[in-house]
């Protein structure tokens, strides 16, 4: 049985569940990571490390401390500035911290997998923080389970730790190592013993993991905006397959595993990542916004305003505005102060939870053609309810322009995304109506206007004029989410927006072609197409227009 035993949670740890918002329609980050080596007050330093990435994930939060003799722990659920209070950043005495803040999916809301996760095996007392994924975790957990260990969570950072523990390796650098190439997939990691911290990427570089300077400590972060509210100095970006030894005598760079094509996250740059950070070495806001006027060549349309869906709609809607010459205008105001759990009152009102969060500007948009900017479409239940709130507060057209390109297929890299049939734009989709044989698709224009454009495929037969392929998505998803038009961004401008000249970003969630050696991820085998019945056929009927 392995040699490993995790520490118990904190005796107040917060476990109360959380209230997902079925309004929130994106991708979610799974988590975000902070570490501060060498400075007295290490563990307020991690909280606020924390706090500036807690867009990275709201479910949880922990933070471990070392005072050089051993590690203590702080973890609760909820958001960062909740949990620790200053009596509990009292309880976290010591000169280095690792700090971690958590986004899951539903059904594994839970305590027990806060992070980071603190253990006591035979290469001593560690602390381990893990933003990413392990496409192999399922297959590797099973073959442990089978030799002996036992597993207190369900997440597959634990992985990590027993493969850690059953290294033959003589220190933890070396079962580092070995670890680290038994597993697949996307991994940026902090690892805090009583007298070292350790930085990992995975050799791929799919997750960010950056390095900063405070004075005479060393701080690491998944984003530069948390070196931002330190006062700390960007340095660099931990290489993929780079293993950062951090201790007293400074910094040593090792490399555990071969060089292997990188494979940045594109959707960093799209939505997760701040507009003030610094992602993959390139600014963000200057990457949305150039997203943004590429959108505007590519998927022009004859209106009166641009309207970004705020907040992560406004850099792109500002280089639509821009490029375009149309004026910007913030034509849906976000109530920031909106906490987790509400009361909806006994009356229903529609659309209740996007109402709760946007409000219409009807003096601006009234009598007005509207170019509605988003960054993404996932299931496309949120978009919908905006362009019906846009229709009612009195505009008369409202256009749907989104800064990337159409999402058709899960992420297994460290985000959380639903499966192909939940996704709009999916093949596989069960959301969107589908349009009778009979649809046409004439002139290269969709029906009240909208321009074709998913690329990669043929867009339209000119001998029948019948919708097919990508041109019949794109119609089905107009009528579904009631635009008038619907235009994404295209794969190469979008990589012409983030600098992708080599082909160094991962875009498997635009394409469903997935990095060749990543073969070992369990995906659930789809259902089988059947045929709808009237009832279904009758419901698809009331999405047209």
């Amino acid at each position: 049985m392995t040699n490993c035993r995790q520490m118990p949670s904190p005796a107040n740890s917060r476990s109360s569940p959380l209230i997902n918002d079925p309004d929130d329609d994106h991708f979610h980050d799974h988590c975000g990571v902070a570490g501060v080596f060498g400075n007295a007050e290490a563990a307020k330093l991690a909280y606020l490390g924390l706090y500036a990435l807690q867009h990275r994930g709201q479910e949880s939060a922990g933070i471990v401390c070392s005072d050089g003799a051993s590690l203590h722990l702080e973890k609760g659920m909820g958001l960062v500035q909740e949990i620790f209070q200053p009596r509990v950043l009292a309880r976290l005495p010591g000169t280095a911290a690792v700090g971690h803040t958590r986004y899951s999916t539903a059904g594994d809301t839970s305590i027990i997998n806060a992070q980071p996760i603190v253990i006591d095996c035979n290469k001593g007392k560690l602390a381990l923080a893990h933003n990413g994924n392990l496409t192999n975790a399922g297959k590797l957990r099973r073959t442990l389970e089978h030799r002996g260990s036992i597993f207190q969570t369900t997440s597959d950072t634990e992985v990590v730790v027993h493969l850690v523990a059953r290294s033959s390796a003589h220190n933890l650098q070396g079962a580092l190592g070995d670890a680290l190439n038994q597993v697949e997939g996307a991994y940026s990691l902090l690892v805090l013993t009583r007298d070292e911290m350790y930085a990992i990427r995975d050799p791929h570089g799919f997750r960010p993991l950056c390095l900063g300077k405070l004075g005479d400590a060393w701080v690491v972060a998944s984003e530069t905006c948390a070196f931002d509210l330190l006062g700390a100095e960007y340095i660099r970006d931990v290489a993929p397959g780079e293993l950062l030894r951090i201790s007293r005598s400074g910094l040593e760079s090792l490399h555990f595993a071969p060089e292997k094509p990188h494979q940045y996250c594109v959707f960093e740059h799209v939505y997760f990542a701040r507009p003030d950070s610094y992602v993959f070495g390139r600014p963000v806001e200057r990457g949305r916004e150039m997203l943004g006027r590429l959108l505007a060549r590519e998927q022009p349309a004859d209106a009166d305003l641009v309207v970004p869906v705020p907040d992560s709609g406004v850099p792109a809607a500002v280089g639509y505005s821009l490029e375009s010459g149309l004026p910007f205008r913030m034509g849906l105001i976000r109530n920031h102060y909106i906490g987790r759990t509400f009361i909806e009152p006994q009356q229903s009102i529609r659309d209740f939870g996007v109402r709760l969060k946007l409000n219409p500007v009807r003096a601006l948009l009234e009598g007005k053609r509207i170019v509605l900017v988003d960054d993404s479409i996932v299931r496309g239940t949120t978009s919908r309810k905006i362009v019906r709130m846009v229709r009612e507060a009195g505009a008369t057209e409202v256009h749907m322009r989104i800064s990337c390109p159409a999402t058709v297929s899960p992420c297994y890299y460290g985000i959380d995304t639903p499966t192909r049939e939940e996704l709009l734009a999916s093949d596989a989709s069960r959301i969107r109506p589908r349009l009778p044989e009979s649809g046409k698709w004439e002139n290269g224009v969709a029906q009240n206007g909208g321009p074709q454009s998913l690329p990669s495929l043929e867009n339209f037969d000119d001998a029948s004029g019948h919708l097919t392929g990508p041109a019949r998505t794109l119609e089905e998803i107009r009528r579904y989410l009631g635009a008038d038009s619907v235009g994404y961004l295209s794969l190469d401008s979008l990589r012409q927006a983030v600098g992708d000249t080599a082909g160094s970003f991962c875009t498997s969630c635009y394409t469903g072609l997935y990095h060749p050696e990543n073969v070992q991820i369990e995906v659930p085998v789809p259902a089988p197409q059947v045929e709808r019945s009237e009832s279904a056929k009758e419901e698809a009927s009331r999405h047209e227009p």
